[in-house]
């Protein structure tokens, strides 16, 4: 799909939003917030829309996405939305046996551990996924001029979910067969970077405006072995999707020795944790990129004059930046009480309004 990047650009509408400028390192009228998981368990309307669905049916209803990626934007004021998803649901849109268990996360029937087991893996085609052009289509139309963000998780994080068969806090399995086999793992990265270029390829001809890569897990590697094993099969995402000119954002957990292997993958926003400062951050990512982030997501369970002592911080770690993004170093936690995260928006767009 080689489309002329004005084409598929962000909606005109969108286009010079705070968000989409900061993104651009161009000068804004106030810094930008969104929230990672600003969509979900931390909203009594999310809770009520839900009941009864399970998570992954969740994602294949136009309706029920378009409503939930609303939320947020209504109740908070935040300057995107993010695509309500799962970074599970290109996987079982291709025929893989998974689900996502209540309390648990992603589990998969049958773990990728040798070569035979690439085969659950084939391409994913839009014609896979109609639910999510449907529902980018009806939320670009109901949003305006507020952005929205297309996801996709990245291929480490992938590969770790289907080695595993499902969450894992030491990755064992991933690293032996990262290191056990390197070619099958190589295979199994490229398979999954196709698809997840195919996946952010819908999303954004639907139109949304910018995407984030998630590479939740990647932060449990050493920067030689993600230069060596991850970068190139990231690389290849940020490629595919580069000619339409949208905002390519990466972000993982744990990732401040990464930080600057995270921009070179190919992003133009590089989000950061809240174990780095960000003047440090885009010391460590360099010129040329926005940085996005990083107040701890546990700070919002603290009294308020104590959320607005660590958001200045955050501020003022970032006032020589070219372009900040404001946002938590991770998602909202689920028991988050959501007037915080209001009153947390309204306070950054007093506070940086120019």
């Amino acid at each position: 799909m080689s489309s002329p990047a004005s084409e598929h650009s962000a909606p005109s509408a969108a286009r010079d939003s705070a968000f989409l400028k900061a993104c651009r390192r161009e000068p804004v009228p106030h810094t930008p917030v969104w929230f990672m998981r600003q969509a979900g368990r931390s909203l009594p309307e999310y809770r009520k829309v839900r009941e009864g669905i399970a998570m992954l049916d969740s994602c294949m209803m136009p309706e029920l996405v378009t409503e939930i990626t609303l939320q947020p934007v209504r109740r908070h004021g935040v300057d995107a939305a993010i695509y309500f998803s799962d970074i599970v649901v290109p996987l079982k849109a291709i025929g893989v046996d998974l689900d996502i268990k209540p309390g648990i996360g992603p589990v998969v029937a049958r773990p990728i551990r040798s070569r035979a087991d690439l085969a659950q893996l084939r391409a994913l085609g839009p014609e896979d996924v109609p639910y999510v052009t449907e529902a980018v289509r009806m939320l670009v139309a109901e949003l305006g001029a507020t952005p929205l963000i297309g996801f996709a998780g990245a291929p480490f994080t992938l590969a770790s979910y289907l080695v595993e068969g499902g969450p894992s806090k030491n990755h064992e399995h991933t690293k032996a067969l990262m290191y056990g086999d390197p070619e099958l793992w190589a295979e199994l990265l490229d398979r999954l970077a196709v698809i997840t270029s195919a996946f952010l390829k819908v999303q954004i001809e639907a139109g949304a405006s910018a995407v984030q890569l998630f590479d939740s897990w990647v932060g449990a590697l050493k920067p030689a072995d993600y230069r060596r094993f991850v970068m190139p099969h990231s690389a290849k995402v940020f490629d595919a999707v580069a000619g339409y000119g949208v905002p390519r954002i990466h972000f993982g957990v744990g990732t401040g020795e990464l930080l600057g292997l995270l921009g070179e993958a190919g992003a133009d926003v590089v989000g950061a944790d809240w174990r780095v400062p960000l003047d440090e951050a885009a010391r460590r990512v360099g010129p040329g990129k926005a940085i996005q982030g990083n107040l701890d997501p546990a700070v919002l369970f603290a009294p308020e004059a104590a959320v607005r002592a660590q958001t200045d911080e955050v501020l003022e770690a970032a006032r020589g930046l070219e372009g900040h993004v404001f946002n938590l170093g991770h998602g909202v936690m689920p028991d988050t009480d959501p007037t915080v995260l209001t009153r947390l928006v309204e306070y950054v767009h007093e506070r940086t309004a120019r």
